[in-house]
C-alpha cells in the first residue's frame, strides 16, 4: 500500500476541460491532462482495500490498485507493464471509457473516488513517450491462420493477442480504415485518431494483417474464409440501429446518428471522397437540431452539431428526467442511475425527458417539426414500468436535422450471418458463451457487441482478449494467454 492516510490528506482533483467556447471552434482533444506531482498525489489516495470493489466494475480486470501505488511510488514504468497486462489498449479506455470502475470505488460512498480512469490514461500516455510501448513479438510462429472479422476493440484485441502467440492474424474490415467504431463512430474531439493508427503499426510488427475494404459476405464469403482459415473469430459490432416508426419517418432531414458521425470523422480524416448516406451529405450548420436519443451517441451528436454551428439543439430522450444524486445504500457499487452531463451537454444544448415523439411534419418533402407529446411513467401490476400520455400536453418542436440516438438492436442481418448459419440468441446476437466463446458452426467464435449486443469498449476489449485465449486453446489444445 502506498499512502495509508492518502484519501485523508489529498482532495479527488480531476483532469480539466478547455473552456467550452474555445474547444467548440474545433476536432481536436480538449482535457488538460494533470501534472505529474498531482498524479502522485491522486493515486496516493487509492487505500488498497481490503476488497477492492473497483476490480467489480472494471470489465478489463484492471489491476487497479497496484497501478496506483506504483504511480504514487514513481515507478511509471512498472505501472505501464501491470496496466497492459489486462488492458491492450488503455489510451482508449482511458479516454472513452465512462469509468464504472469509479462508481465501486470505496472512498465514491461520499462521492470522492480516486481518479481511475485519469491515472489509467496518464501511465499510457507516459508509456507510448518514453518509448516502453514495443511490439511484442513471438519467439516462434505456429503455422496456424486465424481470420478476424471486425475491427473494433474487440477485433483489435482478440487480433494482437493471438499475433503474439504466434498464429498468422489477419484482420478484417468492412471500411475504409481499421478501427471500427472507434475510428468513425466517436468523435474527434473524444479521441484523436492518430492513436489508433499508433496501435496497428505495432500490431503489424507482432504479425498482424490487416485488410480495409473487404466486406465479409459481400465482398468475400464465410466459406472462403473458412477454406482459407483454421479459425475464425467474428467481433464485428451491433449496428443496427433502432428505427423511429412514425408517420412521416421517411422525410429527408431525418437519420440515423452512426450516419451523422461518420460523415464528419471521414471529413476530418480527408476522406471527403467517401462521405456518402442514403439521403446524401448531413450537416447541422444553421439548423435547427433535435437529437433523439439520451445516451452516448446522442451526446456525441450534440458535440458535432455544436462543431457544424447548428442554429439550436434539442435532446429528447423517453425516459424521466434520472435523480441528481444516487441512493448509495441501494445501488453502491453497482453502476448508479443517476443524472449526468456530458462535456456535449455542457457546451450548449435543451434537454427534454418523458417525451414520446408522435409525427415528423414535413414541408416539400423535408423534416420541418415534430409532434410531441409528454408521457408519465408508473408501475403496472405485473411490476413493469408502463408510460401514459398526459392529456393536453402535446407539443410541436421545430426541427431543420432529425438525429435518431436510440440505440441498436443487435448485429445487422443478412451477409456474414447468413452465409455462416450461426445460431443467434433471444435477443438476436450470435449466440456463444463467456466460456469458450463458440458458435453453433465449429471453427467459428464471436465476441464483442456481435455477441454480447450494444456495449462498452471495456467490455470489447475483455471479450476479445478472452476469445483470443478460446481459439488458441481450440488451435494449441492449451493456451499461455491470461484469461
Amino acid at each position: 500500500m502506498g499512502k495509508p492516510t492518502g484519501f485523508l490528506e489529498f482532495e479527488r482533483r480531476d483532469r480539466g476541460y478547455e473552456k467550452a467556447e474555445m474547444r467548440v471552434h474545433h476536432w481536436r482533444e480538449f482535457v488538460k491532462s494533470l501534472p505529474e506531482s498531482e498524479l502522485n498525489r491522486q493515486a496516493a489516495r487509492c487505500m488498497d482495500c481490503g476488497i477492492p470493489f473497483c476490480h467489480q466494475g472494471c470489465p478489463v480486470n484492471n489491476l487497479i490498485p497496484d497501478w496506483n501505488n506504483l504511480v504514487y511510488r514513481e515507478q511509471w514504468q512498472a505501472a505501464s507493464t501491470a496496466l497492459h497486462s489486462t488492458n491492450n489498449f488503455p489510451e482508449f479506455t482511458g479516454r472513452i471509457c465512462p469509468a464504472p470502475c469509479e462508481a465501486s470505488c470505496t472512498l465514491n460512498i461520499d462521492d470522492n473516488p480516486v481518479t481511475i480512469k485519469t491515472i489509467e490514461c496518464a501511465i499510457v500516455d507516459r508509456a507510448w513517450a518514453e518509448g516502453w510501448l514495443k511490439p511484442l513479438i513471438p519467439g516462434q510462429r505456429t503455422g496456424k491462420r486465424v481470420a478476424v472479422v471486425g475491427s473494433g476493440p474487440a477485433g483489435m484485441a482478440c487480433a494482437q493477442q493471438l499475433a503474439r502467440v504466434g498464429h498468422g492474424v489477419t484482420l478484417f474490415e468492412k471500411s475504409d480504415r481499421i478501427g471500427g467504431l472507434l475510428r468513425y463512430g466517436i468523435p474527434d474531439f473524444k479521441m484523436d485518431k492518430h492513436l489508433i493508427d499508433r496501435r496497428m503499426a505495432q500490431m503489424a510488427a507482432e504479425g498482424v494483417g490487416f485488410r480495409t475494404s473487404v466486406h465479409v459476405g459481400v465482398d468475400v464469403s464465410v466459406d472462403e474464409l473458412l477454406r482459407d482459415y483454421d479459425a475464425i473469430a467474428l467481433t464485428g459490432g451491433a449496428e443496427w440501429p433502432r428505427n423511429l416508426e412514425i408517420p412521416g419517418r421517411d422525410l429527408d432531414g431525418i437519420h440515423y446518428a452512426m450516419d451523422f458521425l461518420v460523415q464528419q470523422n471521414k471529413r476530418n480524416a480527408g476522406n471527403e471522397e467517401h462521405v456518402a448516406a442514403p439521403k446524401g451529405a448531413i450537416s447541422a450548420k444553421g439548423k435547427h437540431v433535435v437529437v433523439i436519443g439520451g445516451g452516448d451517441t446522442g451526446s456525441d451528436c450534440i458535440g458535432t452539431s455544436t462543431r457544424q454551428d447548428a442554429a439550436s439543439i434539442v435532446q429528447l430522450e423517453i425516459l424521466p428526467q434520472p435523480p441528481e444524486h444516487e441512493n448509495k445504500g441501494l445501488t453502491w457499487p453497482d453502476w448508479p442511475l443517476k443524472l449526468r452531463t456530458s462535456s456535449s451537454q455542457e457546451e450548449g444544448v435543451d434537454r427534454d425527458w418523458s417525451v414520446v415523439t408522435k409525427r415528423a411534419i414535413g414541408e416539400n418533402g423535408e423534416v420541418k417539426a415534430l409532434d410531441c407529446v409528454r408521457i408519465d411513467w408508473s408501475r403496472g401490476g405485473d411490476g413493469r414500468m408502463q408510460m401514459t400520455e398526459i392529456e393536453g400536453s402535446r407539443f410541436e418542436l421545430r426541427a431543420d436535422l432529425v438525429l435518431l440516438a436510440m440505440g441498436f438492436l443487435g448485429p445487422v442481418r443478412g451477409g456474414l450471418l447468413h452465409q455462416s448459419g450461426v445460431a443467434l440468441d433471444p435477443r438476436g446476437n450470435v449466440k456463444a458463451d463467456t466460456r469458450d466463446y463458440r458458435t453453433s458452426v465449429d471453427r467459428i467464435f464471436a465476441a464483442g457487441d456481435m455477441r454480447r449486443g450494444q456495449s462498452l469498449v471495456v467490455w470489447a476489449i475483455r471479450e476479445g482478449r478472452q476469445c483470443a485465449r478460446a481459439v488458441d486453446e481450440y488451435l494449441m489444445g492449451q493456451s499461455s494467454l491470461p484469461r
